[in-house]
């Protein structure tokens, strides 16, 4: 089992910044990913960025050119830094962890959520 713990989340008017974080409770990327997604009500999640133990990244369009992640070690942390935030962005954010397993399928964790607000 993986314990990833989030934090940063709050309220900030339109075009603050805020800084998410994520810590695992093992090595992620030595095999694996971590990536930030988020939720608006009663929705599915949805992917925000993703960071790949190579390096890459993937956002989703809507944020593209306002949010960065990174892994601050490179090992079993993750940060998702937001610029110029918009009251669309109002949502809770979860942290996911994943890899492959090697009898097929993958292992996936979530944090427990941490809201973020933006305010008109």
């Amino acid at each position: 089992q993986v314990k990833l713990v989030e934090s940063g989340g709050g309220l900030v008017q339109t075009g603050g910044s805020l800084r998410l974080s994520c810590v695992a409770s093992r090595l992620i990327f030595s095999e694996g990913y971590m990536a930030w997604y988020r939720q608006i009500g009663g929705k599915e999640r949805q992917l925000v960025a993703r960071l790949s133990n190579d390096g890459s990244t993937d956002y989703s369009d809507s944020v593209k050119g306002r949010f960065t992640i990174s892994s601050p070690n490179g090992e079993n942390t993750v940060a998702l830094q937001m610029n110029n935030l918009r009251p669309e962005d109002t949502a809770v954010y979860y942290c996911k962890a994943g890899w492959a397993a090697a009898e097929g399928g993958s292992y996936d964790y979530w944090g427990q959520g941490t809201q973020v607000t933006v305010s008109s």
